[in-house]
């Protein structure tokens, strides 16, 4: 005679079978899951956006085409300051069709016969190089200066903060056409020739002067948040010293911010060059300059609107694309972004 189940047993060997199945039919986690860093996870968010790729693949061509400029000119043939007074007629402007053919591609400069073409190659250096080196150098500044400032705090933030706010009160472009003047009298006479190399040094100084603030104060806003975090506290408690708190904990944590400004600095500092040329305290010559070109053109805009159109085109396509381009790159940098 078999003795009495007890109903509790019975009851779990009746869902035993049942919480088998369901182990086995789980999926089972995958072996070959690999987390992503946060730089990683911003560059698929960025592979992934078409305005990123085809902005990227339009500044890349631009900076290609820049940096390539003394083999751009082996190549096609004709420099910079090559003239071509044949092709144009007695009141200076260019035979046919703005003088576009098969060795001018853009057409001929109306007055001195320059090649349009390699005039808008070189004139791609130029802004790209005073764009590039002062942003580099305007980010270093400020993010050194709000680094110090948002950490430690007091008397010292307060004046970094009082020099900031004197900063943007200044007038940009009256401030220019007082110092530039000023400046190149200061060390030209009337009759030497300025050294191509000092106008452009001097746009570098004034737009570092001016656009340090902006990354200075988002820097030192970050800052003020980060300062109190658990990181920093445990550096602090370990007897770390200033400068690694400020450059080794910090820092890393602000590279995403700083990233998207200097996407978003160059092509201002692009447009501030441009202006300050086309008003004649810019660039000048015998350097190529995009800003100076589109002044030169102005005058022959109703016979020869195509001059205006090539040199306002390159640098709006520049522009743009480093907007659109700095946009895409902040959507990815932030991971609470609806794209």
């Amino acid at each position: 005679m078999s003795a009495p189940t007890n109903p509790v047993d019975r009851d779990v060997a009746a869902t035993r079978p049942a919480a088998d199945d369901r182990q086995a039919s789980d999926p089972q986690p995958d072996a070959t899951f690999v987390g992503r860093s946060p730089g990683q996870l911003a560059w698929l968010r960025l592979r992934r956006d078409k305005v990123a790729l085809v902005s990227g693949g339009v500044l890349i061509f631009f900076i290609l085409v820049a940096a390539a400029a003394p083999l751009v000119e082996k190549l096609y043939g004709k420099g910079p300051q090559e003239r071509f007074p044949e092709l144009l007629d007695r009141n200076g402007f260019p035979l046919g069709y703005a003088g576009v053919s098969g060795e001018h591609w853009f057409g001929i400069q109306p007055g001195n016969g320059r090649d349009i073409f390699i005039q808008v190659v070189y004139g791609l250096r130029t802004s790209l190089m005073i764009a590039f080196t002062a942003a580099v150098l305007t980010i270093a500044l400020g993010v050194v200066v709000g680094i110090v400032a948002g950490y430690v705090g007091g008397w010292v933030d307060a004046v970094i903060t009082w020099i900031i706010d004197l900063a943007l009160a200044f007038p940009f472009y009256i401030f220019c056409f007082a110092f530039v003047p000023l400046a190149v009298n200061q060390f030209y006479g009337p009759r030497d020739e300025v050294s191509p190399w000092f106008r452009p040094g001097l746009l570098v100084l004034i737009f570092v002067m001016f656009n340090w603030t902006t990354s200075a104060r988002l820097v030192r806003g970050q800052v003020l948040s980060l300062r109190e975090r658990e990181f920093v506290e445990a550096a602090r408690a370990s007897g770390a010293g200033l400068g690694h708190i400020l450059f080794r904990q910090l820092l890393p944590n602000l590279w995403a911010p700083i990233l998207v400004t200097f996407s978003l600095n160059v092509p201002a500092l692009i447009t501030a060059e441009a202006a300050l040329s086309f008003l004649g305290i810019g660039v000048l010559e015998p350097t190529p300059d995009l800003g100076r070109l589109i002044n030169d053109s102005i005058r022959y805009l109703r016979d020869v609107p195509s001059f205006t159109i090539v040199g306002g085109t390159t640098l709006f396509l520049l522009v743009l694309a480093f907007n659109l381009f700095g946009d895409s790159l902040r959507d990815a940098l932030d991971p609470k972004s609806s794209r």
